[in-house]
């Protein structure tokens, strides 16, 4: 009749089932066998049954929202990470509550205040540039529990999940030093953020154990325009026969810059001079010549990211994790060995 509201116990009935099934797969739960699932959708079809999910979240005291604040939304390689993030989530019944910083601190504040303000039971964070020393302990210290992704803000407390850094320059350096090159430039980015600064301090490290003759940096921007605008006057300083005979970059995105770059000024990516990135985006393997880069397993850290805030959640006083990702070299086009003297 006009006015009526569907209950569990009608769902319960119509579907043959208890209403603790009922509620089972309203949320979601694995534990419910197909048939039996199918059986209790068609019912709430049938019945035009609607979740009341805020009711629900406030007798669970959650609202089955993970926040994930990244630094760059237009980086390819955060878009990995969110794919992989939503699709642990989205099986988990959760949704993820995306915002960009554009390295700001100022505005990664309001936004991690707006997102507390709507209930997030957990946050991702890629800490800004000149993210504040005490952010990440003052919110572990009220009871938010906090993921730091590929960047860290703080070492004391919280949990993180990451690329191996280090690791990935020196795959680098030692597939090119493998294939006969001992003058390596690192374009670098002019972002002090943790991952940054190791994977400088590594190449200047590696410059050394892998015995280069020259180990030149380049400094950018993290976008493949910043890239290629630093590469070309890098290009416009030097002489052409004392060039590095390959370059390493900081991620994917300037890799391609630095070809586009390369390009311009009659030089052929891979030929006249080897490029290597890191990270792996979808386009590195599109671009011609291919990309030579390091994988970073972008999804698989947002995957682990979204399974660690559940457990988090779940167990909040365990003890905190660090999981890092292995690097692995996937070699395309760009990195073939030096032409001979």
């Amino acid at each position: 009749m006009t006015g009526y509201r569907v209950t569990l116990r009608d769902l319960a009935e119509r579907a043959g089932v208890s209403k603790s099934t009922v509620s089972l797969v309203l949320r979601n739960s694995p534990t419910v066998a197909e048939h039996t699932r199918r059986r209790v959708r068609a019912a709430i079809d049938e019945l035009g049954y609607v979740y009341n999910r805020g009711a629900a979240n406030l007798r669970i005291n959650r609202t089955q929202t993970v926040g994930l604040i990244i630094s760059d939304i237009r980086n390819p390689f955060f878009a990995q990470l969110t794919s992989g993030m939503d699709q642990v989530l989205d099986q988990a019944g959760w949704i993820v509550m995306l915002a960009n910083t554009e390295e700001s601190p100022a505005r990664q504040d309001r936004v991690i205040t707006r997102m507390r303000e709507y209930g997030i039971d957990a946050l991702v964070l890629s800490p800004a540039e000149g993210t504040a020393p005490d952010l990440i302990p003052n919110l572990v210290a009220s009871g938010l529990p906090v993921i730091q992704a590929m960047r860290r803000a703080d070492t004391t407390v919280g949990d993180y999940v990451g690329g191996d850094e280090r690791g990935a320059i020196d795959l680098g350096l030692s597939h090119l030093t493998g294939i006969g090159h001992r003058r390596i430039a690192f374009l670098a980015t002019h972002i002090n953020s943790s991952a940054a600064l190791a994977r400088t301090a590594q190449f200047r490290i590696g410059a050394a154990t892998h015995g280069l003759v020259e180990a030149e940096e380049v400094r950018s921007g993290q976008s493949r325009a910043a890239g290629a605008a630093a590469v070309s006057t890098w290009l416009r300083t030097r002489d052409r026969a004392s060039l590095p005979t390959a370059l390493i970059c900081h991620n994917d995105d300037m890799a391609i810059g630095a070809m586009m770059a390369l390009t311009d000024a009659g030089l052929r990516p891979g030929r006249d001079m080897a490029v290597l990135g890191i990270d792996d985006i979808d386009e590195a393997r599109m671009v011609r010549p291919a990309l030579s880069t390091v994988n970073l397993s972008a999804r698989q850290i947002g995957m682990e990211a979204a399974r660690l805030a559940l457990r988090r959640v779940d167990s909040p006083d365990a003890e905190a994790e660090s999981l890092l990702m292995p690097a692995r070299l996937v070699v395309r086009d760009t990195t073939p060995a030096p032409p001979r003297p």
